[in-house]
């Protein structure tokens, strides 16, 4: 089976994709400086990508994670801290410009920060709310493609 992740920044929206055919969507929220790929710079990457990863099988909704760990608190959507909640799915760029995305630990996630989606509002990672990431969490796998575009 063909799958394919399709993020559009201008309209802050993800799509999924199976054998050429959109089976989910969601509001997405990218990050508040724009789009490229130097570390250390909030941005988002764009281009190609693979799901290297997949972190967080099982945590109950709005759970917390720090360094990709669990904490065992649950979002705060009062805290003005980017949370990284639910889900974690680490990309890995394959593009030569973007090859270090997952060195710069670009990820989609849950967020604390639900009545922001649809907005550029992140640190450089991919938010969506936490039932959304719950759901798109389990229909992918690792060495999923998925494409980031302006």
């Amino acid at each position: 089976m063909d799958t394919h992740i399709e993020i559009n920044l201008r309209r802050q929206r993800l799509t999924l994709h199976r054998n050429g055919s959109p089976v989910f969507a969601c509001a997405i929220s990218s990050s508040f400086v724009g789009t490229g790929s130097k570390p250390n710079s909030n941005r988002t990457p764009l281009g190609n990508f693979v799901i290297a990863e997949k972190i967080g099988a099982g945590a109950p909704l709005g759970s917390v994670f720090r360094s990709r760990q669990i904490t065992g608190a649950l979002a705060d959507p009062h805290s003005p801290d980017d949370q990284i909640t639910t889900r974690i799915l680490w990309l890995d760029g394959v593009d030569p410009e973007n090859a270090n995305t997952r060195s710069r630990y670009i990820y989609l996630h849950g967020t604390n920060h639900e009545d922001q989606l649809g907005l550029p509002t992140s640190h450089g990672c991919i938010r969506l709310t936490n039932t959304m990431m719950a759901d798109l969490f389990a229909l992918v796998e690792t060495g999923t493609s998925l494409d980031i575009a302006p």
